[in-house]
């Protein structure tokens, strides 16, 4: 791939060429950009149009407008849009993620000496109306990325709604508007073509920021600080995926009254033979048992709408293609709801969680190894002493943000990855 020309749009030209000066890791990334004139100023793909109002701005702030969308193209922002766009369907709210977006962007500009028009929203300001917390900007920017400040927004991080709304009233007086569109193509974790563009983008980025380094100014300065720079890993849908699918799926047993083909060839040749009788070989045993999924949900901890109903659509999807029966408990320090669910419905209606108790896992997992579950998956918090390991029962624990929580045994898969 070839570095895109700047000519290509005359109201750029001016704060492209002093971005090459102020901010030499910036100008870097400007080079693998598209830049067009168009209508608005925004971003998709890869690509950067400059409306009117653009060139209506004193060059300082064309210049830190220039450096803000070349951040959401060198962050994949587009992409990573469309792609929980994809994973979520309709529980998604673009216009949050793009709010998340933006407040990661504009704090690190900020941090790096860059001008933005104002009011603008920021990370930190976003925290402190989302959580009423003060976070140094260094801290906050380590600390976050676009999808988990996403969820965190949903969910209101432990305000409810009262907090969510806090931070969308902030948005508001801070003149946030979007300026991303979903990157158009193929959807999905799985596509080759975009695991291919973020690939050769982290590549775009390293080098971008040593040359800032060596500078000693502008994003480089400050590069080391970003924790939204998009590693490589597997989404968590396809660990749950294959985890699940290899829990479920039935290996043939052996049976005594059943004697293996090979074993009656072998005995009708050696009569014919006269020869010695081979040893007996059992054969396998028809697989009627059916597969069994055991989800428990913890009532005493905090997942949102979206990741549940994400969560819940990839375990009734693997129910469904694997034929699996599915055990729904709901818990915190006893089983307060169980049922058995047909896994069509992926939308099923949840009773009305408990809260306020404590967390214990054992009388779920005494539960799941009684009905002879394939599989325990548990949707928590992992706040509780998870008791000793079962013997035979693989369980998955689902966690709606991990961080540095380890698995006290089986697997642990982040939900916020």
């Amino acid at each position: 791939m070839s570095p895109q020309g700047h000519s290509h749009s005359r109201r750029a030209g001016s704060a492209l060429r002093a971005l090459s000066e102020a901010d030499p890791a910036l100008a870097a990334l400007a080079l693998w950009c598209v830049h067009r004139d168009g209508e608005a100023t925004r971003t998709s793909g890869s690509t950067i149009t400059y409306g009117a109002d653009f060139e209506a701005r004193a060059l300082h702030e064309q210049i830190g407008l220039t450096a803000h969308h070349v951040l959401h193209v060198a962050l994949r922002h587009s992409a990573r849009l469309a792609a929980m766009g994809a994973r979520l369907g309709g529980a998604f709210r673009p216009e949050m993620y793009q709010l998340a977006a933006d407040a990661l962007i504009n704090e690190a500009l900020l941090l790096a000496d860059h001008a933005l028009p104002r009011p603008a929203v920021t990370l930190t300001g976003l925290l402190k109306a989302l959580r009423g917390e003060d976070v140094a900007p260094q801290t906050a920017l380590g600390a976050w990325d676009v999808d988990r400040l996403y969820f965190a927004l949903m969910q209101g991080e432990g305000g409810g709604k009262e907090a969510a709304k806090s931070a969308r009233a902030y948005a508001v007086q801070q003149g946030f508007n979007s300026d991303i569109d979903p990157e158009e193509g193929p959807q999905g974790a799985e596509d080759a073509a975009r695991a291919e563009d973020d690939s050769r983008w982290r590549q775009h980025l390293s080098r971008a920021m040593a040359t800032g380094r060596q500078a000693g100014r502008g994003l480089g300065r400050i590069g080391h600080l970003l924790g939204d720079i998009p590693e490589p890993r597997t989404p968590w849908e396809r660990v749950l995926r294959r985890l699940l699918t290899t829990a479920v799926t039935q290996a043939p047993q052996p049976s005594a009254h059943r004697p293996a083909r090979r074993w009656i060839a072998g005995v009708a040749e050696a009569t014919q033979r006269c020869a010695p009788m081979p040893g007996f070989e059992p054969g396998s045993k028809p697989m009627t048992d059916v597969p069994r999924i055991a989800v428990a949900l913890d009532a005493s901890g905090s997942i949102d709408d979206a990741r549940l109903a994400l969560f819940w659509g990839e375990v009734t999807g693997i129910a469904r293609r694997m034929r699996a029966e599915l055990h729904l408990m709901i818990f915190d320090e006893v089983i307060r709801h169980y049922a058995r669910l047909d896994p069509s419905e992926t939308r099923p209606h949840l009773p009305e969680m408990p809260r306020g108790g404590g967390t214990e896992f054992r009388p779920v997992i005494d539960a799941a190894e009684r009905m002879r579950a394939s599989a325990l998956v548990i949707l928590t918090d992992l706040e509780g002493d998870p008791g000793p390991a079962p013997r035979t029962m693989p369980v998955i624990w689902a966690l709606p943000d991990a961080g540095d929580t380890a698995a006290p045994y089986g697997r642990l898969i982040d939900l916020s990855a």
